[in-house]
């Protein structure tokens, strides 16, 4: 009866496997479509009116580099690798409570993150 159940176990793990493989395949394999307001343009017959449109960037954000004196929580979670919306809104409360940010090293600061992942950042962010 155990090498039933354990066989059970080990087959269930390989799907979740498999499962979690092929997910992560797509994920990756998804082509990106962006496109700027010229090659848009150029797609669009003379007939058919282009309208532009809007970037991705925020007012805080500057090629991926957000502002972390400024940045909303939702900002700062999309731009820095490691940071959820948790551990975004914290640095947000930490910046109220005591201030604007002097140094980008003083995020170490804030409850939850060490310096490997200030470290890690140190290329999305800015004061």
């Amino acid at each position: 009866m155990k090498t039933g159940f354990k066989s059970g176990i080990q087959a269930m793990c390989i799907a979740v496997a498999f499962i979690g493989t092929s997910i992560c395949t797509q994920a990756l394999a998804a082509p990106v479509a962006v496109k700027n307001d010229t090659a848009q343009a150029q797609q669009h017959s003379d007939k058919t009116p282009v309208t532009p449109v809007a970037t991705a960037k925020s007012s805080d954000a500057d090629d991926g580099v957000v502002s972390i004196n400024t940045a909303s929580a939702e900002a700062l979670a999309q731009a820095m690798n490691g940071v959820g919306l948790k551990k975004a809104q914290s640095i947000v409360s930490y910046r109220e409570e005591y201030g604007p940010f002097k140094a980008l090293e003083q995020l170490q600061e804030v409850p939850g993150i060490g310096s490997a992942l200030v470290e890690r950042n140190l290329s999305h962010i800015k004061l």
